[in-house]
């Protein structure tokens, strides 16, 4: 088995409503039309692994490490919590055991697979995460609604199999928001954590 890991840079564009002072906001008319529009650059760092571990052990160590409640019930009940005392009473039981949860998966492979006739490729995409932590990112950076849940993508190819995980704190640095910041920096770490396990 061997592992290797690297971190790249990944520049994006968002598409925002900017005021001249660079602050997220839309200045309008007294119509509601915005009278200004810019599009921002975002240096996005991006963690990739490669293991040569099989495809199917590295989903099952993930899984291993995430909260998989049912969904629908999930939701039901977090909308029924009336403060956020009862909010961590949902979360925490569906996070464990690291604090994470998966909210969508996603076979992107198996799409590809109709089109090619074949077994491969063998691609799938997770969205992770936990609705406290988004909370105590939103709560100081609205546009970090934007990046939560985040996704873990694993795939196979023929060097090994690939897993690769945008950094939440390179997203929210350009805010300049340490609050933000801080909370993002815990959950890359914890993420990064079982995706290093899982590659082992």
């Amino acid at each position: 088995m061997s592992v290797l890991r690297s971190v790249s840079m990944v520049s994006s564009f968002v598409l925002c409503l900017i005021t001249p002072a660079g602050l997220l906001a839309q200045k309008a008319t007294t119509n509601g039309e915005a009278t200004h529009m810019s599009i921002q650059e975002v240096h996005v760092q991006r963690v990739h692994i490669v293991t040569t571990e099989p495809f199917d052990t590295v989903i099952a160590r993930i899984d291993a490490q995430i909260g998989h409640p049912n969904v629908a019930a999930f939701f039901k009940a977090l909308s029924a919590a009336q403060d956020e005392a009862e909010m961590e009473k949902v979360v925490n039981p569906a996070t464990q055991p690291n604090g994470l949860m998966e909210f969508a998966r996603f076979d992107l492979g198996e799409v590809l697979r109709k089109e090619n006739g074949t077994d491969k490729p063998r691609i799938v995409r997770v969205l992770v995460g936990n609705p406290l932590i988004m909370k105590d990112m939103v709560k100081h950076v609205a546009d970090a609604g934007s990046y939560a849940p985040v996704t873990i993508l694993i795939e196979e190819r023929p060097d090994g199999v690939h897993i690769s995980y945008d950094k939440m704190a390179s997203y929210l640095a350009p805010y300049g928001n340490s609050d933000a910041l801080d909370v993002a920096q815990k959950l890359d770490a914890k993420i990064e954590r079982i995706l290093t396990a899982a590659a082992k």
